[in-house]
């Protein structure tokens, strides 16, 4: 009879420890597909991501992509209408290198580009040029990750044809550069370090030092900068470009034997626009610091300028920032050089302090009107301010030589210097008022 009982016994635990390996190992199975959906998941969220990237959303704040980002402090309501100007890709400082191609440089083996992607350039070498020529909607990142070219007659970087190329600077030390005369690609005067026909963007969170016998970076369309420390050394211009030149954010450093800055079309004068709304400037330009054909539009950054004209466009408009300027000659200018735009200097906000050489040198000198709004300008040298048409003060504080005033005392006996509003915004074409014409 015990005998009975404990097989009894031992048959129901043997059931029992079977009945639980078998919920174990259903458990197991579940959890491993539970597993793998949440993995389908994760990498469905990262396709849409990246998707999203791709796309660029128009979306001028700081960039929701995960990464190092930056912010762009656009306005709506200046002379320009900056509130497209930069994408969530342009603000974004990092690349998504997981898929990217690696290219280590070697002497005198030049790298082509000619598919959309995201590449790595590493190593040092010479006679080397990185060149892209890709379709018009495709775009293309390049990644300096501690890289050094050096050319005698070519650009190290040469854009042919993209919508648009990025040029981003890895936590890393990178130098570009060519040291003799410029070689002509056929037509097209290559003469700039990195030269490009299409939009060029540069960020990223580490430094790129450019030293060229002739111009810096030079875009025969947008240039944009979001980020980085770059440091230029140039005979000609530094940042050059046909359209545009925007800059959100970065470190900017310019020894210049030319322009620090320069935007001109030479065959449409409506374009040529300088847009700054952050960054950190220093620049010492042998001619002008900042130099638009059309409108010059500052609303924000840190602006230290040593040249012989600070800034000067056709329509120059300060609404932000902190401006030093140490001139030979001008300090801030405005001249006619568009005829799409009247010429007029204005001031919005931001603190401008102008230290001007001696002789017939003015602080603030406009070939159309003067407009003070607000804004902190402290100016000292002989002329203060030069004005042939209006010159209207409604804000803002003046200090001339030490001294606060409240008059717009003209250099220009020919003006009509007094409180009139003919050269405010409201009385200024539509094209002027709140946006760059399309």
């Amino acid at each position: 009879m015990l005998k009975k009982f404990t097989a009894v016994i031992l048959t129901a635990l043997l059931a029992a420890s079977l009945a639980a390996c078998n919920t174990e190992s259903t458990n197991e199975t579940a959890t491993a597909a539970s597993a793998q959906v949440q993995s389908t998941s994760e990498v469905q969220t990262q396709n849409e991501t990246q998707a999203q990237t791709e796309a660029e959303s128009e979306t001028s704040s700081s960039s929701t992509v995960s990464g190092v980002t930056t912010s762009a402090k656009v306005t709506s309501n200046g002379a320009i209408d900056a509130t497209d100007f930069f994408t969530d890709r342009d603000l974004l400082q990092t690349a998504d290198v997981s898929s990217a191609e690696k290219y280590v440089l070697s002497d005198g083996k030049s790298i082509s580009i000619t598919s959309a992607g995201i590449y790595i350039l590493s190593g040092s070498a010479k006679d080397v040029t990185v060149s892209v020529d890709v379709a018009d909607d495709e775009k293309v990142q390049l990644v300096l990750d501690g890289a050094t070219i050096t050319n005698s007659d070519s650009p190290c970087i040469y854009v042919k044809n993209a919508d648009k190329v990025f040029i981003t600077t890895t936590s890393s030390e990178n130098s570009l550069s060519v040291t003799g005369s410029f070689t002509a690609d056929g037509e097209t005067n290559t003469d700039a370090v990195i030269y490009s026909k299409d939009d060029v963007i540069l960020n990223g969170v580490g430094s790129l030092e450019i030293n060229s016998t002739a111009n810096g970076i030079t875009s025969k369309d947008d240039l944009k900068i979001t980020g980085g420390t770059i440091t230029i050394n140039s005979t000609a211009d530094a940042l050059e470009a046909n359209d545009s030149i925007a800059v959100a954010d970065g470190k900017i450093n310019i020894n210049s034997q030319k322009d620090g800055l320069h935007a001109e079309d030479s065959d449409d004068d409506s374009k040529g626009y300088i847009y700054i709304c952050g960054g950190t400037f220093n620049i010492t330009a042998a001619d002008d610091g900042i130099h638009a054909i059309t409108i010059a539009q500052i609303d924000g950054g840190e602006i230290t300028v040593n040249a012989a004209e600070g800034i000067e466009a056709t329509y120059v408009q300060i609404n932000d920032g902190t401006i030093n300027i140490t001139s030979g000659d001008d300090g801030i200018n405005a001249s006619q050089k568009s005829g799409s735009y009247n010429t007029l200097a204005e001031f919005n906000g931001g603190t401008i302090s102008i230290e001007m050489g001696a002789g017939d040198t003015d602080g603030i000198d406009s070939n159309g009107d003067l407009v003070i709004n607000g804004g902190t300008i402290n100016i000292n040298g002989q002329s203060p301010f030069d004005y042939d048409g209006n010159g209207e003060l409604n804000g803002g504080t003046l200090i001339v030589n030490g001294t606060q005033t409240e008059t717009l005392a003209n250099q220009m006996m020919g003006g009509r210097g007094g409180m009139g509003n003919m050269g405010s915004r409201e009385n200024m074409p539509n094209d002027m008022q709140g946006g760059f014409p399309g």
